[in-house]
């Protein structure tokens, strides 16, 4: 199981770098229009933080300090930054998850997320499952936003 979603939250970002670069404008990552709240950037910087703290710091025990207010607030953050966010998230995740011991994946995540106890393995696929939304909605922004340009 940890393999599997290792190689799947690989997968993932790899399509969240992919779907970064193809924004014809750098600045239109941070676009944000009408009913649209978050940007890409926002989106980008909020996987990593997310992964990089619930998996990283929970879990593998790493030194990450999440600032979450600076994930939905920055703007103009280069894409070479968003890009070394995604590779440190990767490695993170390279080197925690493959050595998580098995058996915690049926104990109960260390702390409670989502108001309610869970075990570690259904948090684990909830986080697999939130990146896929976001990516989602990063695709979207950029058609949206790349379509609106001259």
């Amino acid at each position: 199981m940890l393999y599997a979603i290792n190689i799947l939250f690989q997968r993932d970002l790899d399509k969240l770098r992919s779907e970064i670069s193809e924004y014809n404008n750098e600045k239109l990552l941070w676009v944000i229009k009408g009913d649209i709240k978050n940007s890409s950037g926002h989106l980008t910087l909020h996987i990593c933080g997310n992964l990089q703290h619930y998996i990283g710091k929970i879990l593998g025990n790493t030194d990450y300090k999440r600032n979450r207010e600076f994930e939905f607030n920055a703007t103009d953050i280069s894409l070479s930054y968003l890009y070394t966010e995604i590779e440190s998230t990767k490695n993170t995740l390279n080197n925690v998850l493959p050595n998580l011991d098995i058996n915690i994946l049926k104990k109960n995540y260390p702390i409670e997320v989502l108001g309610y106890p869970m075990t570690t393995e259904f948090f684990i696929l909830h986080l697999s499952a939130h990146l896929s939304y976001h990516l989602g909605q990063i695709n979207y922004h950029k058609r949206l936003i790349t379509s609106l340009q001259p």
